[in-house]
């Protein structure tokens, strides 16, 4: 593994590389509390099997794009990020990952997109009209759902998080985030503005317009013991994809799947990019990786 920058009209993202410069492109996108660390096996793993893997610190979690303003962090501002970054990198298509945060914007990315993203893998989050869906229909998703609404008071939550040498924040990982991982999270969010910048994902508001049914093929992995997201917004979600469609469950896992169940996901990811084209390879991918170092 490397480190890369990748500079684009957006800013300049932190990212991490491997495997080979002419593999099958794959982007990870993390969600919150967490940085592209989150990946860390998962690009070990892809990357022994041919797969070229970059996996960025997003929008506010990159010091180089980290915008103050709340607008700043739109969902239709962070798939422009991900069509920057790929376009950078030199990908025509590539595979598509993401968790908590990152899988949302994943999901949004294959909508608009589905021309360039090859397939798709989302841990944890449920399609956003699943997850629409269920918070009308559904008490248990409701009341899961009640963090996103307290989060974005400011700089309330900040203060919260961040008192006591991280307390709450901490207390978040506890178990079944490795240590070292966990600590690294919390030094990158103590940053100045960086924890007010990672909460502004959920302080932006609505997304703009409405998200449609996924085409592409879509690995969705959800667990059990996630306290975010129930089972009735996981079952619902194969109602919003008519490409080829699996969905796996992990039995008492948490919410954080990459680092918890790291073995069992990377089986997954594999076996569904092995699926949907040839293993390691640029096959029916125009453009290769060219990025700028």
């Amino acid at each position: 593994m490397t480190e890369l920058s990748i500079s684009t009209t957006a800013g300049v993202f932190d990212a991490t590389v491997a495997g080979p410069p002419e593999g099958r492109p794959v982007l990870m996108l993390h969600g919150f509390p967490q940085t592209r660390l989150v990946w860390q096996r998962q690009i070990a793993d892809s990357a022994a099997h041919g797969y070229r893997v970059v996996a960025p610190d997003q929008r506010g979690y990159s010091p180089g794009a980290r915008p103050e303003r709340p607008a700043d962090y739109r969902m239709n501002v962070l798939v422009d990020d991900v069509v920057a970054i790929t376009e950078e990198l030199g990908w025509g298509s590539f595979d598509l990952v993401g968790h908590d945060w990152g899988g949302a914007v994943a999901w949004w990315t294959a909508d608009a997109h589905p021309d360039r993203v090859r397939t798709l893998t989302v841990v944890s989050t449920p399609h956003p009209g699943a997850l629409a869906t269920t918070l009308r229909t559904d008490k248990d998703q409701r009341e899961r759902s009640q963090y996103m609404i307290a989060w974005r008071e400011t700089p309330a939550t900040e203060e919260r998080m961040l008192a006591g040498d991280a307390e709450a924040l901490r207390a978040a990982y506890t178990g079944k985030v490795p240590q070292a991982s966990a600590e690294a999270y919390v030094r990158h969010l103590s940053q100045p503005g960086a924890l007010t910048a990672a909460l502004n994902w959920y302080r932006a508001g609505r997304p703009d317009g409405a998200i449609g049914v996924i085409k592409v093929p879509t690995l969705y992995v959800w667990s059990t013991q996630d306290s975010a997201f129930g089972p009735a917004a996981a079952r619902e979600t194969e109602q919003w994809v008519n490409g080829p469609y699996r969905f796996e469950t992990l039995q008492g896992v948490s919410h954080w799947v990459p680092e918890e169940a790291p073995e069992a996901l990377s089986r997954l990811l594999l076996e569904h990019l092995r699926a949907h084209g040839e293993s390691g390879t640029t096959a029916n991918t125009p453009s290769v990786d060219s990025q700028k170092r």
